[in-house]
């Protein structure tokens, strides 16, 4: 069966260098969301820990308690909120503000000009009203940026309304409260690091999304995608493979069936502009469900060895190559 191979070695690097970037290891916050963007996410949560970070975020509450054992804090980003030590929520409205478990956790998520989610910068003084008069147990107030990984004014107009909220939330009286806006494209491009924590995705696992006028911040490739031969067949130039056989044969050849497609999260792509993987090999044919051809007698071919490649193929971006990885894929730690 085909299988993701995850390296140690290159995830406890790449966590090594954000560490330092934001000035500690109990500053990093990985986020494991979504499988750890396809990774596995105890595989990713035990080497995180090992590694000696304490924080963590995840989409819900079946995410959390997968890898409580392995975190001081889990912030949740998208649940219903329940009474856990190690687990605080996202609160992005002032109706989950009104209907939240007053005694849990909460993370009050600024809107500073993403538009997503957050309570309106206006809304604030609603909100607090609301955290003190219903006594909610506030933790943390976060934002996101919209374009941290783009040269323009968009980082910085956001991050000086979220000073600016910082500043005010600190003259309310709240004790204790952490502030925290930095994504992994904020983080390496900042120059003075100076929030709690920094929620670091895409770059803990090895892609550095930021363009090349940022400057050189290293990262290494976590996973890499393996399918091994499932058989083999000698063609005569001429005869055609796979569905439609839109592959004709140039000449006679050895072809290779292996055990990954586009049901496995490989993206089907186009015949006519076949897929290269990284040992130069082309796809012959359609991506099947299971399987795909190749010009190969190997036991085992590696499918994918950096993902921000593999997106650039296919128009996209790392973060859906590596998330559209079936789960029931075996993932092998090396």
């Amino acid at each position: 069966m085909a299988y993701i191979q995850i390296d140690k070695n290159n995830y406890i690097y790449n966590l090594n260098q954000l560490a330092i970037k934001a000035g500690s290891k109990d500053k990093i916050a990985v986020v494991l969301k979504d499988n750890a963007y396809g990774h596995g996410l105890e595989i990713m949560a035990k080497i995180a820990s090992e590694f000696g970070i304490s924080n963590a975020v995840v989409i819900d509450n079946r995410e959390a308690n997968a890898i409580k054992r392995y975190f001081k804090n889990i912030l949740i980003l998208n649940d219903t909120t329940t009474l856990n030590s190690h687990f605080s929520y996202t609160i992005s409205s002032i109706e989950r503000l009104k209907s939240c478990n007053p005694k849990s956790k909460i993370e009050l998520k600024i809107d500073t000009g993403m538009h997503r989610n957050g309570i309106m910068p206006d809304e604030l003084g609603k909100a607090i009203d609301i955290i003190k008069r219903r006594k909610i147990n506030l933790v943390g107030v976060m934002t996101h940026y919209a374009r941290a990984d783009e040269l323009d004014s968009g980082y910085y107009y956001q991050k000086k309304i979220f000073d600016e909220i910082r500043a005010y939330f600190n003259h309310t009286g709240f004790k204790g409260v952490r502030f925290h806006s930095h994504n992994s494209s904020a983080l390496i491009r900042c120059n003075s690091f100076d929030e709690d924590i920094a929620r670091v995705g895409i770059a803990s696992y090895g892609y550095n999304c930021l363009p090349d006028i940022f400057g050189e911040f290293n990262l290494k490739p976590v996973m890499s995608v393996w399918a091994n031969r499932v058989s083999t067949r000698r063609l005569k130039k001429g005869q055609r493979v796979g569905y439609g056989g839109d592959f004709i044969a140039p000449r006679d050849m050895i072809v290779s069936t292996y055990d990954i497609g586009y049901g496995d999260g490989l993206p089907r792509g186009d015949s006519q502009n076949p897929y290269t993987l990284p040992n130069e090999l082309k796809i012959i044919g359609r991506v099947s469900m299971d399987f795909i051809t190749l010009e190969s007698t190997k036991e085992r071919v590696c499918i994918i060895s950096d993902a921000k490649l593999t997106a650039k193929y296919f128009n996209t971006i790392s973060y859906e190559i590596t998330t559209s990885l079936k789960e029931a894929i075996k993932r092998i730690v090396v």
